[in-house]
């Protein structure tokens, strides 16, 4: 007999469909809250299809699909945001970041980190009011923002971001991107959370907006009114924070993401850097400089 007759090649097929899409969506829920509610989701869902399919049972399946309508409903209200974000990724074409693509190469330094750092501080001290986009490869577009604000591409230096954000500049109410040791654009305008209106002002829930859309997006706010320092990641503000703890996120954050893009060989130089403060390896290189210079001189004198 056929083996083909024992199997139905569509129903097969279905189910195949069915357990990647899930295995898709497990993958990226990352928050265990939100992977419960989906879990229990995806369990009423099946067992609607499988009450209909092969149990004769109208009034238990009348009940299960009007449970998951209104399920359906809650999470529609839940995750609206990201059902916004995925609304937009296929209205782009941009499909590769849903199947989790890996991140682009990205260069950046502790020289990095310490302009950054260093912007921030002197902001915060004279309370000048300031929002950083560090893109970590997320691959930003000009359609990601409400306003594309005003192309830089210049190279990261902490004086050219102080003068960004002087209070006498058409561009300081607006965003900076900063991408690897550049600085992309500035004046951009932001989508805004919805969250935390109450408690947060423009520049906080921009920076939870762009950072809700894209995991591999971290925003440095300063507040105007207080001075305080805040850090927005994956849709998470950490505030108020010092510098040194600024210092602290940023080298682990940009650590992991040089680790991720580097090859083979540069791994175990980023995992060291993300374990030691830029001071520190300021201070190693000025050791190995004066270890050469005094090993030369001790062969010039042999």
């Amino acid at each position: 007999m056929n083996f083909w007759g024992f199997i139905n090649l569509k129903l097969l097929l279905d189910v195949l469909f069915a357990v990647g899409f899930g295995l898709l969506l497990f993958s990226r829920v990352k928050e265990q809250r939100t992977l419960w509610l989906l879990r229990g989701y995806l369990f009423l869902v099946s067992t609607s299809w499988f009450i209909q399919r092969y149990a004769y049972l109208p009034l238990t399946s009348k009940l299960i699909d009007a449970v998951v309508l209104a399920c359906s409903l809650s999470l529609a209200i839940l995750w609206q945001g990201e059902l916004r974000r995925l609304m937009e990724l296929l209205g782009t074409g941009r499909l590769a970041v849903l199947l989790g693509n890996p991140p682009k190469e990205f260069r950046a330094t502790s020289t990095t980190i310490t302009q950054l750092v260093d912007t921030a501080g002197k902001l915060s001290q004279n309370r000048r009011g300031a929002l950083i986009v560090v893109d970590l490869g997320s691959d930003l577009r000009p359609e990601d923002f409400l306003y594309s604000g005003t192309n830089i591409e210049a190279q990261l230096s902490t004086d050219l971001l102080i003068n960004l954000f002087a209070t006498d500049t058409p561009l300081h109410d607006g965003a900076v991107l900063v991408k690897g040791n550049k600085i992309i654009s500035a004046g951009v305008i932001l989508p805004l959370s919805r969250q935390g209106i109450s408690r947060y002002g423009t520049r906080h829930l921009a920076a939870l907006g762009i950072t809700e859309r894209f995991d591999r997006c971290i925003c440095i706010v300063v507040s105007e009114e207080t001075g305080t320092l805040s850090l927005a990641n994956q849709g998470k503000l950490e505030r108020p924070i010092t510098s040194s703890r600024l210092q602290e996120l940023l080298a682990k954050l940009i650590g992991n993401q040089n680790s991720m893009g580097t090859s083979k060989s540069s791994i175990g130089k980023n995992n060291l850097s993300q374990n030691t403060n830029p001071s520190d390896n300021i201070t190693k290189d000025v050791k190995e400089k004066d270890f050469n210079e005094s090993e030369n001189l001790s062969n010039i004198r042999e």
